[in-house]
This record gives structure tokens, sequence and C-alpha cells, in this order.
């Protein structure tokens, strides 16, 4: 599950996507991770060295994998209340299945988070969603997940390099990217103040326009990220979620190596995502393991671990997914009502409490 992406979505316009194409799309990207997945099982089993491995994916503790499992849903449930939150006004049950829909591109295809955000906004948009709305909206949602990843790297770096997190204390993979996250964070922060400026001494005005959508986007998600709205656990638990479920594949191979490492290795490793192969299919599980062995982890035990969880953050969503869009295709002419603003609902509970 791609945590992380280098692109924003298009803050003018979502771009139009073609049903039949974008259905071809997931369906080859299905069938690119099967055979990806069977090749890397005979990896696994042909090449001697990696003997050892296969060996240690055949011992973890079943127990082990299922909480796994459920924890991978439970950050797709996560991402679920993220969309909703951002999209605050989108029906229930067909938020739900839109952004489930942007899950599975995310897994199934070599889109990244902001390319399967794009899917999620042609989506809202073919139902009648407002196309600028629409694409601010989808910046925000992206922003959203983006700021939590920054954060917690930074958390987990300082906290490593300080001594308040138990692991090594070397600056190049603690102080490091602590310092990294706490500068993308604060230019998060300054530059909408910085595309004002650009913005004002611009003439052309799609250029303008996006500028000042930029700044409107993450304006919104700062908003979002100060309120005190309890939804904020569902871009938080996106995150967590996943990585614990990284955790419990380690806990199931019998090594469990400090949380704040598991952290760090899986915030590095996950920037690999920037290379587009479906899935990440060997390229994240590279980077992952060669992070975890910086970090003092056993070679092939963080192989076994890293496969597991890959397969689990991989499949989960990707199939979850796949039989939400499926549904979003068949109902796509099915009317849709909006719900009221969020204000607005909650006057409307106050009222039937106060009735009772």
């Amino acid at each position: 599950m791609a945590k992380t992406d280098n692109d924003l979505p298009s803050l003018d316009e979502p771009p139009e996507v073609d049903a039949d194409t974008a259905s071809r799309t997931l369906r080859r990207g299905l069938i690119s991770l099967v055979l990806l997945v069977v090749l890397v099982t005979a990896l696994l089993l042909a090449v001697p060295g990696l003997n050892g491995v296969a060996d240690d994916v055949r011992d973890m503790r079943l127990g082990w994998i299922a909480f796994a499992v459920g924890l991978e849903i439970l950050s797709c449930l996560g991402y679920v209340l993220a969309f909703l939150q951002v999209f605050d006004r989108a029906p229930l049950r067909f938020g739900a299945r839109v952004a489930l829909s942007e899950l599975a591109f995310g897994s199934a295809v070599s889109l990244g988070g902001a390319g399967s955000i794009a899917v999620g906004a042609w989506l809202l948009v073919e139902r009648g969603g407002e196309p600028t709305q629409v694409a601010q909206r989808s910046a925000v949602l992206f922003l959203l997940t983006s700021a939590i990843n920054v954060i917690t790297l930074f958390l987990a770096g300082l906290g490593l390099w300080i001594g308040v997190l138990p692991g090594p204390r070397n600056p190049l993979l603690s102080v490091v990217p602590a310092a990294v996250a706490a500068a993308a964070f604060v230019l998060f922060l300054l530059l909408p103040r910085f595309t004002d400026r650009l913005a004002q001494g611009r003439s052309h005005r799609r250029l303008r326009g996006a500028l000042i959508q930029l700044a409107t986007s993450i304006r919104l998600t700062e908003r979002i990220l100060l309120s005190a709205d309890w939804r904020i656990v569902g871009a938080i638990a996106f995150l967590w979620c996943d990585i614990a479920v990284l955790a419990a594949c380690f806990a199931a191979a019998g090594h469990a190596p400090s949380l704040v490492v598991i952290v760090l290795a899986y915030q590095i490793g996950y920037l690999s995502n920037v290379i587009p192969i479906p899935g990440g299919i060997g390229v994240l599980d590279g980077s992952l393991v060669g992070m975890f062995v910086l970090y003092g982890v056993p070679a092939a035990i963080s192989a076994a671990a890293t496969v597991v969880y890959h397969a689990i953050a991989l499949w989960i969503p990707a199939m979850w997914g796949t039989v939400t869009f499926i549904i979003l295709r068949r109902t796509r002419h099915q009317p849709l009502s909006l719900r009221p603003p969020r204000d607005v609902r909650r006057r409307i509970r106050r009222m039937r409490h106060s009735q009772d």
C-alpha cells in the first residue's frame, strides 16, 4: 500500500479518465501483480541463497499473520475515514467505495498515492462533483496523508537521536531523517505565503489560478490537522495500522525489532515507490530489507517479514478495492444525494436529542 508519492494531484481540474481504459488498467495491474508474485516466489524457492527466507516464511506463526490481515483491514478503513473527512458531504457508502477504489489502483497499478487519488477524483466528477472543488479536495487528501507521514518520520527520528526511543543513534539513521521531515513540514506551512506572492505577480490566468488553489489546499489541510476533529484518527490509522502490519509480520517470524526501527525503515524504504513498478514488487521489498539491515536487523528475517507484509499490504486493498470499483461502475447511473454540511448535521442531532 503506497503511503507516499512525489506528485501532487492536479489543482486545476481532475484528469479525464476513460472508464473502459481505467477498468483495463486495473485488470492488467492485477495480472501483473500475480505474475510478479509468482516470479518472486519462484526466486525464493530456486535461488540457493534465498532458501532460508522461504523456510522462515513457512515457519511464521499463523496467529500473527491473521492479526496482520486484520490490521491491514483497519488501515483501509482508516483511509475511508480520512476520505470522508475531506469529502465531508459525500454519501457514506459511495465515499467508502471511492476511497477503496483508490487503494486498489494504488496497489495494483504503478500510480502511487497521488495517481490513485486522481482516479478517485474522476469517479467523483463522473457522479456530478464540481471539477475544481474535487481537484482541490483531492489535493487536501493527498497533503493530509503525506503530512501524517512527515510528522511520524520527524518524531521517530528525533526520539531515536535523543535516546528517548531504543535503537541505533547513528545521526544518519536518526537526526538526518528527522531534519528532512522538519524541513519539509516547515516548507509545507510557509508555502501558501510564497504562492500568494507568486500569484500576485503572474498575469497568466491558469498559472495564477493553480497557485491560488495550491495555497488554499495547504491551508485547508493545515486546518484539518489542527482542528479538534476525531476523524483525524483515520489518516493516522491509515499509516500506523499499516506499519503495525509490518511489526506483526516480524513477530510472526519470531524477531521483533524496536518499533522506532520499524517506523524509520518503513518510512525511508517507501521512498522507492516513486519507481513505477506495479505494486512496488521487488523494488519496495529490496528497499525495506536494505533499510532494516542498516538498522541492524538480520537480513533473512527482514526479507521474510517484508515479503509477507508486502503480500498483505497489496492484496487486501487490491481485492477489496477492485470489488468496490466494479460496484461503482455498475451503479454509476444511480442518483446521489449529498449529505448536509457537518454543522447542519450536528444541529439536526442536537434537535433529535433534545426531543428525546
